[in-house]
């Protein structure tokens, strides 16, 4: 996944990337997942969590092929680990990813809390206010500790799984956006009441640092399961699935 562009044009690629997904998708939920907001319980025409599942999936869908060609569209931390752990990215990239991936969340989240912040009455108040992680009284279904680490150490193993096969020189070219993006939508649909859905320890902290509190105190295992979950998943297809192991 040798791409010849400038690291600079990358980085801002994955800024964009990440600012768009954190938007689209954090930004659904705290505008749009629960309307109108004096009365939750009707709900006629809020998004719910299928609502907010497509907004993830299509973020990404529309952003693999908008920054697809320039940066790989990582758009996510583990990604980024779990291609280097698969050997399909250069090491002495991902630090600068990282760091354009968090940047752009951030900028999403303090945009989303802006724009929240207008409507007379809002609070960062509730269990995950601004679309945070969490577990225990910060899961929306009430999950403990171990629930949401196998949660996202497992759907993280598995998207990189899709990520790296969608990818891989054998697989149709052209098409991978689509099942990488409606598996982000899939995997949002299982976990949503468990964690809320991280799977990206960029989104979590793009969110958790503009909200504070506890949010902030359980980011570390939205970095820790998705992190670990993806290098594991590229050890897997680099010494399983690689189409350069298998011929």
């Amino acid at each position: 996944m040798a791409l010849r562009v400038p690291i600079s044009k990358q980085f801002l690629a994955e800024f964009i990337g990440t600012f768009w997904l954190v938007l689209g998708g954090c930004g659904s939920a705290v505008l749009a997942a629960v309307f109108p907001y004096d009365n939750a319980a009707a709900n006629p025409l809020g998004l719910g969590f299928l609502g907010v599942s497509l907004a993830f999936g299509l973020t990404l869908l529309t952003a693999a092929y908008a920054i697809g060609h320039i940066s790989g569209c990582h758009i996510n931390p583990a990604v980024t680990f779990g291609l280097w752990s698969a050997g399909k990215f250069p090491g002495s990239k991902v630090f600068p990813y990282v760091v354009a991936q968090v940047l752009g969340a951030l900028t999403a989240g303090g945009l989303i809390y802006g724009i929240a912040s207008g409507r007379e009455g809002f609070t960062l108040s509730g269990g995950n206010p601004l679309a945070t992680n969490g577990w225990g009284a910060h899961s929306p279904g009430g999950y403990g500790f171990w629930a949401a680490l196998l949660t996202e150490l497992v759907l993280t193993f598995i998207f990189l799984l899709i990520i790296l096969g969608t990818t891989d020189r054998l697989a149709p070219i052209g098409f991978a956006g689509v099942p990488i993006g409606l598996s982000l939508a899939l995997i949002h649909l299982i976990s949503i009441p468990v964690t809320n859905t991280s799977v990206n320890p960029a989104r979590s902290t793009g969110v958790a640092l503009w909200a504070g509190g506890e949010a902030v105190g359980q980011l570390w295992l939205f970095w820790l399961a998705p992190i670990v979950g993806a290098l594991l998943a590229g050890w897997v297809h680099s010494n399983v699935f690689d189409s350069d192991v298998n011929g």
